[in-house]
């Protein structure tokens, strides 16, 4: 059964994609505007969202449909820890606490978990193919924002087992191809688009919660003159943009 659920996933969240950009933690992360203290709290929430994600996607790695995109290569826990190690200290469990947009994210993973768990495939694809995609560029910008050491404080965008821009292309076509070879309807696949675009809403949601922080941290002025206007959907636009892709399953 072939559903092209590759395209039809990255068509159908193109708007999504769009709204994901022009969150205004978003737009002052692409100029260059990374400050420690809502970056930090944002690494801990999505420790917290991948821990769910990745805890769900092993409870369901027999699962006909989940199993097909259950990569163990791909998951972020680890690296996230090391991250926070970095961010908060060896104690970083005593001091991260979870937002309450960063709550409502994670209990939706474990409540599609446990009624359909075919829509974790939605889940996974908007957050793996982003730390593939868009997550690559933001990786240089956060390094350079923040003048970190070597091997230091990005390790939710280090793929360690695919070491290079090409390791990471062939591995998007692997993953695209999972994709279209998933045992689903066209009524699963609408739902699985469904809950992209909501995945996509729960993120922005959690970026929300902490613009707040990144106002107080740069001053109302600046804030407001780099989010005053909205940037076209690098998806959404024509071929050959060089703008970043939050996600793309390419």
């Amino acid at each position: 059964m072939s559903t092209d659920l590759a395209s039809k996933l990255r068509e159908g969240t193109k708007h999504s994609h769009t709204m994901a950009e022009n969150t205004a933690f978003m737009k002052c992360f692409l100029k260059g505007i990374v400050e420690r203290e809502p970056f930090r709290k944002l690494i801990a929430n999505l420790y917290l969202v991948y821990s769910a994600l990745e805890e769900q996607l092993q409870r369901y790695c027999t699962h006909p449909v989940v199993s097909l995109i259950y990569f163990p290569i791909l998951n972020r826990k680890a690296n996230l820890e090391k991250d926070l190690v970095f961010y908060y200290g060896e104690n970083w469990r005593e001091q991260i606490s979870a937002l309450e947009a960063g709550k409502v994210y994670v209990e939706r993973i474990n409540e599609v978990a446990n009624t359909e768990p075919g829509l974790l495939v939605a889940h996974a694809y908007v957050r793996y193919m982003g730390d593939l995609s868009g997550g690559q560029s933001l990786k240089k910008i956060i390094r350079s924002a923040l003048d970190l050491p070597a091997n230091e404080g990005t390790g939710l965008h280090e793929f360690e087992q695919l070491p290079s821009v090409e390791a990471i292309r062939a591995f998007k076509g692997q993953y695209r191809d999972a994709l279209n070879a998933l045992p689903v309807d066209d009524a699963l696949a609408e739902k699985i688009i469904a809950e992209a675009n909501y995945a996509f809403a729960l993120n922005r949601d959690v970026v929300h919660e902490l613009e707040a922080d990144v106002k107080a941290a740069i001053g109302d002025h600046v804030f407001d003159l780099i989010t005053r206007q909205d940037l076209p959907g690098s998806t959404e636009r024509s071929p050959g943009n060089n703008a970043i892709r939050l996600v793309a399953a390419e």
